[in-house]
C-alpha cells in the first residue's frame, strides 16, 4: 500500500555473488540511467549487516542463518517503505532465491511491483574482482566466495532472471536491467 496521495515506486532487487557489480551497476541505475521521473533510491543490503555491533557472524557463515534471516527482513521493511512513499528502490545484496519471501509478502501485501535481477558473471571473473577490493569489511577470501558463486548457479524457475555481466561495462548492464524491467523479464509474479 502507498502512501495517501502518493503514487508507488518499484522495487529492484539486483542480485548475485560478490564481484558481479551489483553495487557499481545500483548506482549507475539511480544517479544516471533510469528514464523515469520518479525519484530513486539505492539501497545497499550490505550496509545492514554492518549495523551489528555485537554479536554479528559473517553472513555468509552457515551459523549465520538466524541473523541473515532477521537482516533481510529488515532490508525487505526498508526497501517497499521506500516505494510505498514513491520511490524507485534498487536493492542491491546477496539475496539469494531462499530469502525472497519477506520481499515476496510484502510485494503481494502492498501491490508494488518486484523485479529480481541476478548478475552472474563466470566465477573466476567474479573472484578476481572481488579478491582486489580493498577495505575492512571487504571480502577478499576466495573460498567462501567460490561458494557464494556456487550458490547462485542453477536457479531453476529464478535462471530467466539472470544476467550475465561478466563482459559487459556497467553502463551496458544498467542498460540491460531496466530493458529487462520495462520488457517484465525479471518481474516477480506474488498474486
Amino acid at each position: 500500500m502507498s502512501l495517501p496521495g502518493q503514487p508507488a515506486g518499484q522495487v529492484i532487487v539486483l542480485t548475485g555473488p560478490p564481484g558481479a557489480g551489483k553495487s557499481t551497476v545500483a548506482r549507475r541505475i539511480t544517479e544516471y540511467d533510469s528514464p523515469s521521473p520518479t525519484p530513486c533510491v539505492h539501497l545497499p543490503a550490505d550496509d545492514f549487516w554492518r549495523h551489528i555491533r555485537r554479536g554479528g557472524i559473517s553472513p555468509y557463515r552457515p551459523e549465520a542463518h538466524r541473523q541473515n534471516t532477521v537482516v533481510i527482513d529488515v532490508v525487505a521493511q526498508a526497501t517497499f517503505g521506500y516505494a510505498a512513499g514513491g520511490y524507485d528502490v534498487v536493492c542491491d545484496g546477496i539475496v539469494g532465491p531462499w530469502f525472497l519471501g519477506p520481499f515476496r509478502r510484502r510485494s503481494a501485501g502492498s501491490g508494488i511491483a518486484l523485479h529480481y535481477v541476478v548478475l552472474r558473471p563466470d566465477e573466476a571473473t567474479t573472484v578476481r574482482r572481488a579478491t582486489a577490493r580493498t577495505g575492512a569489511d571487504a571480502l577478499v577470501d576466495p573460498v567462501p566466495l567460490r561458494a557464494l558463486h556456487r550458490q547462485f548457479r542453477g536457479l531453476g524457475p529464478f535462471e530467466p532472471h539472470v544476467l550475465d555481466s561478466g563482459r559487459m561495462r556497467p553502463e551496458a548492464t544498467a542498460t540491460a536491467v531496466l530493458t529487462g524491467i520495462a520488457d517484465g523479464r525479471y518481474r516477480i509474479r506474488t498474486s
